[in-house]
């Protein structure tokens, strides 16, 4: 599959600032979005996120800098002059109408043949798998389905670039996995540009071509789901990334770490540390374990259950342990964390 970061850049933000009554919601932002990419927007609330994601689609105005959308400074033109289109969480659908009146109404606004947009608005139902379901209104769908129709309706349009805020954010788990692989599939198969603003690291990791990692109105980290896990550039993204380790400047992920009982041989090219089991949580693939080390340090361990547990774990809470982790595994990082240890 071809990189998307080959294509030309689609979305810029050069120099973009914010400010909501003196609080600074971007500082000088610089983002670049490339065409036919899937990039995700990850950051705890208040970084900054969505008011990128506004900023683009035309519900704020920058106090300063450029938003370019194929090159064309769009800072000043409003919402609807501009090729993109937004998904929101809360779906928006108008309960009196059908489905394929839902999705068609965007293209009824533009004077489109009511035949001809009921047309294309059945188009659009087939690629979300909802055709079958064009007569009923949106109170007769589960959450899931009423978010597909929602995406139907914005491509419809067939915008340049499709705006997500958070659109998974009120379905329940199993459901939103589902649907991480749905607009993994649509955004595939049509071609158009994704910015998708999550909080949800699992969800950005899964389905993003790039991802950039705001704090506090900045962009800490601009990279793939391997170089913000395996090679995170601060400590901020190294501890909102994923579990971690961070000791010093160093970070080891959980994963990466396994426990011997004391008296075991510490493998060549291994480091090792000794300390007592605090915590031993069962989660079915695997259990994790939080270890208190000599030092008062402590370390989170993430096993793989790979052979099954007899009655009993390896390691219960009391007792003493070894962590033992390659050299490999350790990762120098810099800067500091801006929050505190996330498990």
């Amino acid at each position: 599959m071809q990189d998307p970061r080959q294509n030309h850049p689609i979305v810029q933000l050069e120099g973009v600032a914010k400010s909501y009554g003196g609080a600074v919601a971007l500082s000088r932002l610089d983002l670049t979005v490339h065409a036919g990419e899937f990039f995700t927007l990850l950051g705890p609330s208040g970084s900054g996120k969505t008011t990128s994601l506004r900023l683009i689609a035309g519900f704020e105005r920058p106090d300063s800098g450029r938003i370019l959308l194929d090159g064309q400074d769009v800072a000043t033109l409003p919402p609807f002059a501009r090729a993109v289109n937004t998904v929101f969480q809360d779906y928006a659908l108008f309960p009196h109408l059908t489905l394929v009146e839902n999705v068609a109404y965007g293209l009824r606004a533009r004077k489109m043949p009511k035949a001809q947009a009921h047309a294309e608005a059945e188009k659009a139902l087939d690629a979300v798998k909802l055709v079958d379901f064009a007569a009923r209104k949106p109170a007769q769908l589960s959450g899931g389905q009423r978010q597909r129709v929602a995406l139907a309706r914005a491509m419809v349009n067939r915008p340049r670039v499709l705006l997500l805020d958070e659109p998974l954010g009120a379905l329940d788990l199993k459901l939103r996995h589902q649907m991480q692989q749905e607009l993994k599939r649509l955004q595939f198969e049509t071609g158009i540009t994704f910015i998708y603003v999550t909080h949800d690291q699992d969800e950005a990791l899964s389905m993003s071509d790039r991802i950039a990692v705001f704090s506090h109105g900045r962009i800490e980290q601009i990279g793939t789901a391997f170089d913000l896990y395996e090679r995170p550039a601060s400590a901020f993204v190294a501890d909102f990334v994923g579990s971690s380790n961070i000791l010093g400047n160093t970070l080891l992920r959980p994963e990466k770490l396994h426990l011997l009982a004391p008296g075991n041989a510490v493998p060549a090219g291994y480091e090792a540390r000794p300390g007592t089991v605090r915590e031993a949580i069962y989660l079915g693939a695997v259990t994790r374990y939080s270890l208190a080390l000599e030092d008062g340090a402590a370390l989170q361990v993430m096993e793989a259950n790979i052979v099954p547990v007899q009655g009993a774990l390896r390691f219960a809470p009391g007792d003493a342990a070894l962590a033992v982790w390659p050299r490999s595994a350790c990762v120098e990082i810099g800067g500091s964390s801006q929050q505190g240890e996330r498990k």
